[in-house]
C-alpha cells in the first residue's frame, strides 16, 4: 500500500471517529449504548491502532459492541467464534478438497496433466474469518472478532496472537499475504479461563460491567421500540433480581429483549406475578434454575407485582 493511499485511510477513519464524544454518538445512532469507560477503549483501539480484549459476563453486551463498531465504520465484520478444539484450518484458509478432487477428474476425462500447483491455486482456496479480515481490500479496516477466545485452547491462542501480531499469513503453496488495512481486532472472553500474559499485555483491556436496571431498560426500549418504559423497567428489575441467585446460566441482556418482546405481544403492560409464570421460558433457559426461581416465587420475581 503506498504512503499517500495509508494517509488517506487513515484520515477517512479520522474522519469516522474524530474523538470519544463522537464515536459514543455513533453507538447510541446505532442503538449501542456504550458508556464513557467502553466508548473510550473503542475508540482507542480503532486510532491507535490496537487489539481490544472485552471481558465480562455472559449477555452483557461484549459481542453486539464489535457488531457496533463495524456499524460506525461502515465496514465488513468477520466473526470467528471459537470453541474448544478450534484449529487454524477453520480460523485462516483451508482447501476445497472436494473442488480439488473434481478438477483432478475433469482434467483426467481430458486426457490432461494436472500440476500439483494447479491444484493450489485461489480457486481452490476456502477463505477463512481471519484471513478475510487481512484480505479486505478497504478503504477503511475490517473488524474481526474473536469471539470468546478463553473457550479455545492455549496453543490456538498462540497460534492467533502471532497471526494478529504481523497483520500477514503464509500460506506454503501461494506466499506470504499481508493486509493492506489490518483489520480492528477485538477479543472477548467470559473468562472461563485465564488467558496467556503475552496476549493480554499487547492488547488494551476493558471490563463490561452488568448493566443497572434503569441502563437495561433503556437498552431494552431501543430493540423493543413498541414497549413501554414502566414494562421496560420492570422487566430489567425483574432480570437483576433473577441474577442476584446462584443460577447456571444467568439470564442476559438478550433475555431481557426477548422478554419484553414477548410481554408486549401478550399486551401485558406491567409486570406481575401471573405475567412472569407465563413467560419463565423466556427468562430461564435451565431447568435447575427454574426450580430455583420457582422457590422464590413469581411474586418476588416480579417486585412486589401488578397483579
Amino acid at each position: 500500500m503506498s504512503a499517500p493511499a495509508r494517509a488517506g485511510a487513515e484520515e477517512e477513519v479520522r474522519r469516522l471517529v474524530p474523538d470519544v464524544a463522537a464515536l459514543t454518538s455513533a453507538l447510541d445512532d446505532g442503538d449501542y449504548l456504550a458508556d464513557a469507560g467502553l466508548a473510550t477503549a473503542l475508540f482507542l483501539a480503532v486510532r491507535l491502532p490496537q487489539p481490544i480484549l472485552l471481558e465480562g459476563e455472559a449477555g452483557v453486551g461484549k459481542t453486539e459492541a464489535a457488531k457496533a463498531l463495524a456499524r460506525v465504520l461502515g465496514t465488513p465484520l468477520y466473526r470467528l467464534q471459537c470453541y474448544e478444539g478450534i484449529d487454524a484450518g477453520e480460523a485462516l484458509y483451508e482447501w476445497n478438497h472436494q473442488r480439488q478432487l473434481l478438477g483432478i477428474r475433469l482434467a483426467e476425462a481430458k486426457s490432461m496433466e494436472v500440476a500439483e500447483a494447479d491444484l493450489f491455486g485461489e480457486q481452490y482456496l476456502l477463505r477463512r474469518p481471519l484471513l478475510k479480515a487481512i484480505e479486505h481490500p478497504g478503504p477503511r479496516p475490517a473488524v474481526l472478532l474473536l469471539d470468546e477466545i478463553d473457550r479455545a485452547d492455549a496453543e490456538f491462542e498462540a497460534f492467533t496472537f502471532e497471526l494478529l501480531a504481523e497483520a500477514a499469513v503464509t500460506i506454503p503453496e501461494l506466499g506470504t499475504i499481508t493486509a493492506t488495512h489490518p483489520p480492528v481486532v477485538v477479543l472477548t472472553s467470559n473468562r472461563t479461563r485465564d488467558l496467556h500474559d503475552a496476549l493480554t499485555r499487547r492488547c488494551l483491556y476493558h471490563w463490561i460491567d452488568y448493566p443497572r436496571p434503569e441502563r437495561i431498560a433503556a437498552i431494552v426500549r431501543r430493540r423493543v421500540p413498541g414497549s413501554a418504559e414502566p414494562l421496560a423497567l420492570d422487566a430489567a428489575a425483574a432480570i437483576t433480581r433473577l441474577r442476584s441467585l446462584d443460577l447456571a446460566k444467568p439470564p442476559g441482556i438478550a433475555e431481557a429483549i426477548d422478554w419484553v418482546s414477548a410481554l408486549a405481544v401478550l399486551g401485558v403492560e406491567r409486570l406481575g406475578p401471573a405475567a412472569v409464570e407465563q413467560t419463565w421460558g423466556m427468562v430461564l433457559k435451565n431447568r435447575d434454575d427454574l426450580d430455583l426461581a420457582w422457590t422464590r416465587g413469581a411474586a418476588w420475581v416480579a417486585g412486589g407485582g401488578h397483579g
